[in-house]
């Protein structure tokens, strides 16, 4: 494992930092950076169009895209260092991830070249925005057991169904989706995969507002909606192969948890006093920072093997399912104690009446969330347990049954 930039990349990170000095303000030391930061702020869109702009003028978006896709291509350690880097200057995100990191990458791998040149400037000038269609009420981590169907109707689908969690789907310009399209076939070979337009007649966009205040996610439904075929991605009945393009992407676009970490969790121990004396002097107190401390060590250089590999030209292993399993309960955990140390404080939301910004009582709100999006904890143990540590699969007893044979629970 090599911790030191390559001359190259060394250079490389001078230019980002020279960009990033020029053109945003550094994040103050322990500033809160949580979970969509900053997204519900008034303004939060155009400032984050004008950002994305900016970025794709001086050649820092879709920096590891290849060229044919519009892309700088780079390599994907100066992707890294261009993510470590920003993450220390107050910028807007939460609006473009989805987009560049799974929909766009998925439409250039399965699209046509008129469709490549068509989509991805607007997407990484920030132009247009996209979102992910995936998850149903009744198909979240078993995505392959979704209803929503498609039927043929000359040169067009027409689609008729719900999904459920999609996020920025209010503000989304279009969308990806996988419908299914014959249940007279397995789960997995009855889908076909479609982008459309989010403003099409039929689509309604419903918020769902979360615990935190905020509405992130939407359940949208489909009534009649048509869509041309030329818009669908691989062949009919090809969606599952489909999907798994976007899926592999979503893995490496939602990575660790955001903060409060082990710096923000002991600076707090730190500058708590309990009755008996300082927090740090707290045995019990001390164990959970040690652990806190070790398991946040471990992520690091988990994902410094990741870099390493990036920067050797090789492919990850299966890091990413291990960081994103470890961290998103670690930060749960770290939220919990947080809003416990800071005693009847921890009950305020006012940020302006507690230590950092309420930041704990904000992730203890949206930490449960990214225990699911992405890759439900379950699923990423069972992605470790039988694709790294070789053990027998779970029993599929709807394996080759046809999709609108298998049992449903209803009489």
């Amino acid at each position: 494992m090599d911790f030191e930039d390559t001359h190259e990349e060394a250079a490389f990170r001078m230019r980002v930092r020279q960009f990033l000095d020029a053109h945003a303000e550094r994040r103050a030391s322990g500033a809160p950076q949580g979970y969509r930061t900053g997204q519900e702020e008034p303004g939060a869109l155009p400032r984050a169009k004008a950002w994305q702009a900016l970025k794709a003028r001086h050649g820092f978006a879709a920096l590891s895209w290849p060229l044919e896709w519009g892309g700088a291509g780079a390599s994907p350690i100066e992707q890294v260092i261009y993510a470590q880097e920003e993450s220390n200057y107050q910028v807007p995100r939460g609006f473009f991830e989805i987009g560049l990191g799974m929909c766009i990458p998925t439409l250039c791998t399965w699209g046509s070249a008129a469709q490549r040149e068509r989509f991805t400037g607007p997407a990484i000038r920030g132009e247009e925005i996209w979102c992910q269609l995936f998850s149903e009420p009744a198909a979240g981590s078993d995505l392959a057991g979704l209803k929503t169907r498609a039927r043929a109707d000359g040169d067009h689908w027409v689609i008729n169904g719900q999904k459920i969690w999609t996020s920025g789907a209010h503000y989304a310009d279009w969308g990806i989706i996988v419908t299914r399209t014959d249940p007279t076939l397995p789960k997995h070979e009855g889908l076909t995969f479609f982008f459309l337009d989010m403003k099409s007649p039929g689509i309604e966009v419903r918020p769902i507002k979360q615990i935190s205040g905020a509405s992130h996610f939407n359940e949208v439904y489909f009534t009649d909606v048509r869509v041309p075929d030329q818009q669908r991605l691989g062949k009919v009945g090809d969606g599952w192969r489909v999907s798994l393009t976007t899926l592999m992407n979503e893995r490496l676009a939602v990575g660790e948890a955001p903060g409060p970490d082990f710096t923000e969790i002991f600076a707090l121990v730190r500058a708590t006093t309990l009755d008996e004396g300082p927090a740090l002097d707290n045995a019990a107190i001390r164990d959970k920072l040690a652990d806190w401390y070790v398991r946040a060590q471990g992520l690091k250089y988990t994902k410094f093997r990741t870099m390493t590999a990036l920067s050797r030209g090789a492919t990850p292993g299966p890091e990413a399912s291990i960081g994103k399993l470890v961290s998103a309960s670690k930060l749960q955990e770290i939220a919990a104690f947080g809003m416990d140390l800071l005693g009847m404080r921890g009950l305020l939301m006012e940020p302006d009446e507690v230590p950092m910004k309420a930041f704990f009582q904000q992730a203890l709100l949206y930490s449960p969330a990214l225990r699911i999006a992405g890759g439900t904890d379950e699923i990423l143990r069972n992605i470790i347990a039988e694709r790294v540590l070789g053990l027998p699969a779970d029993p599929r007893p709807d394996k080759g049954v046809p999709f609108n044979q298998i049992p449903t629970g209803k009489r």
